[in-house]
């Protein structure tokens, strides 16, 4: 049986004019994000960067990346939960409204991207099973139910008990979610980009690292603004383990690639990301591999910057910006190379057929996007005001002497 959590956990102080501030302006991105959404569902697809040839857009960026981040920002809670792991346990909390924000920041973007929204209903009412979007609405509704679950059970010390059966629930539920957003594009065989069974794990290892690093930001961030101690125990330990995930995404990646260079089909397809895509083959070796990789790894893992606080935010931040043009690529880069008709044989039409489809995303898209990380931070940043999520002290002493399961 589980030991009962003896954590205080106090609400933040939101009466300063820093927390409205930051509330305010949350709250005009997400205004705006709407907004841009009604524009563009007025005015039609012509308002916006996207084609014939690019229907998924940079909101789908915005979108894949928040939905991703959500299944990983459960980390912490499922170490402390499903792994026994009790140093992680009074951060589970913060972990589990995290998760829940960025999914619903995430799918606010993709509900309002994918167009007549007033019409959502008919995906459940008319049922194609033979489509990954149809078992993702149950991935995505069904995680949703299951974390308020677990928070629930963890915030009410009497269903404590419970909390470690809901956890190991949420774990292998947010496996099965990760894995369907990944199959999204590693079952789609027609585009030379996106098929690859290795879709389905990259995507679970890459929300580890994204999530991960999301919730480093926040609990530094939060600590930092509301004056709370946070000891160098549980800091120390979430960089090390972000390492790890962002060696498991370089890895994922060098196996997708090294696959793909494999198969003679994918041959023209790794050419273009790799060598000759121009602003995409940019963007992959200095945006995803340097930025997103191997300089946050540097970063925590050298004794000077991976022991402050500063280097390991600084590292954090790269591993969002280098994992967020990640799913660039896959997106959008999957779709600006051309679809391969006729294998052998060169292609060209009056329809684009054969040529390498532009793309550049414009302002309402970009602010839909803003809008969905808005939403996911104004949620965080409402819970921790009015909901005993933070623990009052994450100083050393009290991180290592958190009570073991029995």
């Amino acid at each position: 049986m589980a030991a009962i959590d003896k954590t205080t956990y106090q609400e933040i102080a939101g009466n300063g004019s820093d927390y409205l501030s930051l509330i305010g302006w949350l709250g005009v991105f997400v205004a705006a994000g709407v907004a841009a959404a009604f524009y563009m569902e007025t005015q039609g697809h012509v308002v916006t960067g996207m084609t014939n040839q690019i229907v998924w857009g940079i909101p789908h960026v915005f979108a894949v990346f928040l939905i991703v981040a959500a299944s990983g920002a459960l980390n912490v809670a499922s170490i402390a939960s499903v792994f026994n792991k009790t140093t992680y346990k009074p951060l589970s909390r913060l972990s589990a409204i995290l998760a829940l924000a960025l999914l619903a920041g995430g799918l606010m973007v993709l509900v309002l991207d994918l167009g007549r929204p007033d019409r959502l209903d008919l995906t459940y009412l008319k049922q194609n099973f033979r489509s990954i979007f149809a078992w993702n609405i149950y991935f995505y509704t069904g995680f949703f139910a299951i974390v308020v679950v677990y928070l629930w059970m963890m915030m009410e010390r009497r269903f404590n008990k419970y909390a470690r059966t809901l956890g190991i629930t949420a774990f292998v539920w947010r496996l099965a979610l990760t894995t369907g957003t990944g199959s999204i594009f590693g079952f789609l065989a027609a585009r030379p980009g996106y098929d690859a069974a290795v879709m389905a794990p990259l995507f679970i290892a890459m929300s580890f690292s994204f999530g991960l690093a999301i919730f480093i930001l926040v609990v530094n961030v939060t600590y930092k603004s509301s004056k709370r101690p946070l000891g160098d125990v549980i800091s120390f330990k979430l960089k090390n383990l972000l390492g790890v995930f962002i060696a498991a995404v370089l890895y994922f990646t060098v196996v997708q690639h090294l696959t793909n260079l494999y198969a003679a089909e994918h041959a023209g397809v790794e050419s273009f990301i790799l060598l000759d895509g121009g602003a995409y083959t940019l963007m992959f070796w200095i945006g995803q591999i340097l930025i997103g990789g191997l300089l946050p790894m540097a970063l925590l893992f050298h004794p000077a910057t991976g022991r402050t606080s500063q280097g390991i935010n600084i590292a954090s931040l790269l591993v969002i910006i280098g994992g967020f043009v990640q799913v660039y690529i896959i997106i959008i880069g999957g779709q600006a190379y051309p679809l391969e008709m006729f294998p052998g044989f060169e292609v060209s039409s009056s329809f684009f057929d054969g040529a390498v489809h532009r793309y550049a995303p414009s302002l309402p898209e970009i602010t839909l996007g803003l809008g969905g990380i808005a939403t996911a931070l104004l949620i965080v940043a409402l819970a921790v005001r009015y909901l005993p999520i933070l623990p009052a002290s994450l100083a050393d002493p009290i991180a290592e002497k958190q009570p073991a399961s029995e």
